[in-house]
């Protein structure tokens, strides 16, 4: 199975905006690319003017089957805790650039886990199968806003806000016009995700950090 791989358009923040930017983008891929119906829950975005979707926590619509309503309750309940732990090591493994820039790369893999066997089948192992990949890449500035409250100054920060909002619109458009588009690439059958985080987007050397199971697959053409 070939992986199929989506650079995104690189962002420049500033440090107070990298969180809640990267949950706005991992939590609107994970939505969309959930493998089975999920529950959506609309979240304004902290630090912009937007609201974005991210998979909710219902107790009230579990499958019929209670012990696989729980697992995958439990399955999305940790998303959230997992997705910022992921923004953690991310911010951690930013390398300098310039004076006041830092850049760093998230990747989210897509993978199924298939059993192969060796030795005329008497030996077995689990391979883990990447069929798609995101990749986005940040440059994260940290020169000092204006902080008077003149009229120069202040359109200063309403500037960097809005550039930084519209790069932000950028990426969630280029994801909605991916996901919007075929998916024979997609396998009918469970599949996992995990974020990696690198220096840079052919940083080979990633530090992984799992973040959940997604729920099995019903019917992605629904």
């Amino acid at each position: 199975m070939n992986c199929k791989e989506h650079y995104l358009p690189e962002l420049e923040l500033s440090t107070a905006q990298v969180r809640s930017a990267l949950q706005c983008i991992l939590h609107t891929i994970l939505f969309l690319r959930s493998p089975g119906p999920v529950t959506p829950k609309d979240v304004e975005c902290e630090d912009f003017n937007l609201t974005y979707a991210r998979i909710a926590n219902n107790h009230q619509n579990q499958p019929p089957n209670k012990a696989m309503g729980n697992i995958v309750h439990s399955l999305e309940n940790d998303i959230d805790q997992k997705v910022d732990d992921a923004i953690e090591s991310f911010l951690r493994t930013l390398s300098q650039i310039g004076p006041e820039l830092l850049s760093g790369c998230l990747t989210v893999s897509f993978f199924e886990r298939r059993a192969t066997r060796q030795l005329f089948g008497l030996v077995s192992h689990e391979e883990r199968v990447v069929f798609e990949q995101w990749v986005i890449r940040l440059v994260v500035n940290n020169t000092p806003r204006p902080i008077s409250n003149d009229s120069a100054a202040l359109m200063e920060r309403q500037r960097i806000q809005d550039t930084a909002e519209g790069m932000l619109r950028s990426v969630l458009s280029k994801i909605f016009e991916i996901t919007g588009g075929p998916i024979d690439h997609l396998p009918p059958v469970m599949y996992e995700f995990d974020i990696s985080c690198s220096k840079r987007a052919d940083d080979r050397e990633n530090v992984y950090s799992r973040v959940a199971n997604m729920p099995p697959i019903l019917n992605l053409t629904t």
